[in-house]
């Protein structure tokens, strides 16, 4: 192959950049080193120094470190590919240069001249959405013009230069048919090199509102959410500290998936979490929660639903729901006004109970009540001892008055000796009493006021028949019956979980450690209305990036079926939608589409990227034949594919398959909620846990839990079926009737 004209000019700007970064790596350890020492120093200073002094070398040699470490955790991240493109650039004025992009800055010290620009620079737009030739870019309220001479893309691997491109918009699809061929368990930390520009226009799109993303299977909703991150960090990170931004996945097993590219982008400090953690780790409720995907196969196991129970959990995720804890945290409210009452010192009236009730119901209303009623103790607190101090010299004085009277008043030497004896212990008596009941009134006082138990409250709702006729008085007898037939025991599931934050929030108030300010939610469609809308309310932002595919929402019987009520909830968001798959093959998408095309949700049909592959294959295979599994792991093992999965509509079924093919043998694994992947052998997975994930090449297998006709089904088959870059492999007779007649 002819190497590229000026392959041998590259080879030398990639080798000054490595030793120039060698530089930097060097001098930042040695200033990670000096912070440490001079920190320890410190620290051994303050047993005998201005302990004032120690501490502020203490937070300033802090910040020293925290800053070399993050740009010797920087430089070691990019030190085997420092870059991936160039642009040939010119703004209008100024000379033109030639920019080098990669996934972080690195500067010359002297001059200042950026070695390496980060991709998520203003400029660095220009290589993802300019074409070649004049162009323009925004940066802040300014809009940049210039002109585009060229674009090039590197192939760097293990710091070695192997490949040059000089791309239009033809050898851009090139790139990306290239990062496509590749393999699963690399393509996500690759991906910065090969953004789309409908991705990155998501990506940077305007930070400070809220984004919905209807993105089809494989269409980089997941990368474009981790980079949407990264870029928010990199533009207003100085405003939103990464430990105020959150994103919640799916499952641990999401979480481990996308482990790596988080710290690669550079915000591994972010909190990732999951809802269910989320919301017990912010409220402190300690519950066990029932597996919600055991309700997920329960209500399909034999192909028809259990209404009854189709009802409880529906509701519990309506903003019907929302209203009636509403209804609850009002009913609570006016309970608790209803304790305030006069605030006496003695016989005298401190503060009215109507002023009291006025500062709970009203002026702290925008409050949970909890901290209502914290406010409230301060202000009768300092109330109190400004009249206790007021009420004592009061009677101070009135006591002087009396006994300046009783003194020059009474001629009587015997009474007035009597009558200045009992103003006196009269005085002794009553001033203390009123000093020490003054100080004791407002604990005394505010002993009416007991902390919410917020699960003992919610169970109370659950179990309360005339909680629901006051509360949910639209229910029928049979809706109330149901509801109350579903909690006879202590169990709480999923569902329950959005009502318990909310009361949380409106009570209580969300812990500041927990109040995150920027939210990133991926398979937002699994949510159910409630749960979005608790989340804003806890919050109290509507700064969420949300991105899902109703196609996928394997669990709309208690969650989102369209995209209407989150525009509803977030009226300032913007709605966009990707419809090209990045992932599959054409043949594979072309059997896919046939599922989606029966779904209820009214969505356009995806459209693969013009990658070809080898058909999907239907195998007539009445029961799990490990051999005939065994001998075709073998042969696409044989086509240099990694990661290959066997995907089974349950639980309960992935167990038995790992059973029969271990016991045959075959290097398997049994992938659950806290797996971390294995590349080297057969991953068996539920189709509720492969959603979000991608493989070289997938088998479907369903024998004793076969996928029915019926809604749940068909998007639980397409989820398993859209999970293959390269290969599908269909097991059972049943899949072909089912996908070839849909």
């Amino acid at each position: 192959m002819q190497k590229h004209p000026d392959f041998e000019f590259e080879l030398q700007r990639l080798d000054y950049t490595k030793q120039y970064m060698k530089k930097l790596l060097e001098e930042s350890q040695r200033d990670v080193k000096s912070s440490q020492d001079e920190i320890r120093h410190a620290m051994a200073d303050l047993d005998y120094l201005d302990s004032s002094l120690s501490y502020i070398n203490i937070l300033t040699n802090t910040r020293f470190f925290e800053m070399a470490r993050s740009q010797k955790e920087g430089l070691e991240a990019i030190r085997q590919k420092p870059y991936f493109a160039r642009i040939h650039f010119q703004t209008h004025g100024e000379k033109d240069e030639f920019l080098y992009i990669g996934k972080t800055y690195v500067f010359h010290q002297e001059t200042q001249e950026p070695i390496i620009v980060d991709w998520r620079s203003p400029v660095a737009n220009v290589y993802y959405d300019g074409r070649l030739g004049d162009i323009s870019y925004p940066v802040r309220d300014e809009e940049i013009t210039g002109h585009l001479y060229s674009k090039r893309q590197y192939k760097i691997e293990e710091g070695e230069l192997l490949d040059i491109l000089d791309i239009d918009l033809t050898t851009n699809d090139e790139l990306l048919q290239e990062a496509l061929s590749g393999k699963a368990d690399t393509r996500l930390t690759e991906i910065v090199s090969t953004i789309q520009a409908e991705q990155n226009e998501i990506i940077r799109a305007n930070l400070k509102q809220p984004i919905i993303v209807q993105g089809a299977a494989g269409s980089g909703k997941t990368t474009i959410a981790l980079h949407r991150i990264s870029y928010f960090l990199y533009t207003m990170g100085t405003d939103f500290p990464s430990d105020k931004l959150m994103i919640l996945a799916p499952s641990k097993l999401f979480m481990e998936y996308i482990g790596d590219v988080l710290p690669e982008l550079g915000v591994g400090r972010i909190c990732q979490t999951t809802y269910a953690e989320y919301v017990l780790n912010a409220t402190g409720l300690k519950l066990k929660l029932g597996d919600s995907n055991k309700k997920l196969e329960s209500l399909t196991a034999d192909g028809t639903i259990d209404e009854e129970k189709l009802f409880v959990t529906k509701v519990k995720g309506s903003l019907d729901y929302r209203q009636m804890m509403n209804r609850y945290v009002q009913k609570i409210e006016r309970a608790t006004a209803s304790l305030f009452e006069d605030v006496y010192i003695e016989k005298y009236r401190i503060m009215r109970a109507s002023r009291l009730r006025k500062l709970f119901l009203e002026d702290f209303k925008y409050m949970p009540l909890e901290k209502r009623i914290e406010r409230i103790k301060l202000i009768m607190q300092t109330e109190v001892n400004r009249k206790r101090k007021q009420l004592y010299k009061l009677l101070s004085d009135k006591y002087e008055e009396a006994l300046d009277k009783a003194l020059y008043g009474i001629r009587d030497d015997e009474k007035r000796r009597a009558r200045i004896t009992r103003i006196m212990d009269e005085r002794d008596e009553r001033l203390p009493f009123i000093e020490k009941e003054g100080k004791k009134t407002v604990a005394s006082y505010m002993r009416r006021f007991k902390k919410f138990s917020i699960k003992q409250l919610y169970r109370d709702w659950l179990t309360d028949p005339e909680l629901h006729t006051e509360l949910a008085c639209h229910w029928s007898e049979s809706e109330r019956d149901a509801f109350l037939n579903a909690h006879p025991k202590e169990m709480w599931e999923l569902e329950d979980l959005a009502a318990l934050y909310y009361l949380h929030a409106k009570l209580k108030g969300v812990p500041d450690k927990w109040k995150m300010r920027v939210v990133f939610i991926d398979e937002v469609q699994d949510y159910s209305e409630f749960q979005l809308a608790a989340l804003q309310d806890g919050l109290e932002t509507d700064m969420f990036t949300m991105v899902g595919d109703l196609a996928q929402g394997i669990h709309s019987y208690r969650a989102l079926t369209s995209w209407d009520p989150v525009k509803e909830l977030f009226p300032r968001a913007t709605y966009t939608t990707l419809q090209k798959s990045y992932r599959t093959t054409i043949e594979i998408m072309q059997l896919a589409n046939k599922v989606l095309a029966q779904m209820e949700e009214d969505l356009p049909l995806v459209e693969p990227v013009v990658r070809h592959g080898q058909e999907p294959d239907f195998y007539e295979m009445e029961s799990l034949d490990p051999h005939k599994i065994h001998a075709l792991y073998n042969e696409i093992k044989e086509r240099k594919h990694r990661s290959i999965a066997l995907i089974c509509k349950t639980k309960a079924e992935a167990s038995t398959f790992y059973k029969v093919l271990s016991e045959h043998g075959m290097p398997v694994q049994l992938v659950g909620e806290d797996s971390d992947l294995t590349a080297d052998c057969l991953l068996i997975v539920p189709s509720h846990l492969s959603k979000g994930l991608e493989f070289d090449a997938v088998m479907i297998g369903a024998f004793h839990a076969p996928f029915n006709d019926n809604e749940i089904d068909r998007k639980l088959l397409y989820v398993a079926m859209t999970r293959p870059m390269h290969e599908l492999h269909l097991l059972t007779s049943g899949l072909k009737s089912l996908v070839m007649t849909i």
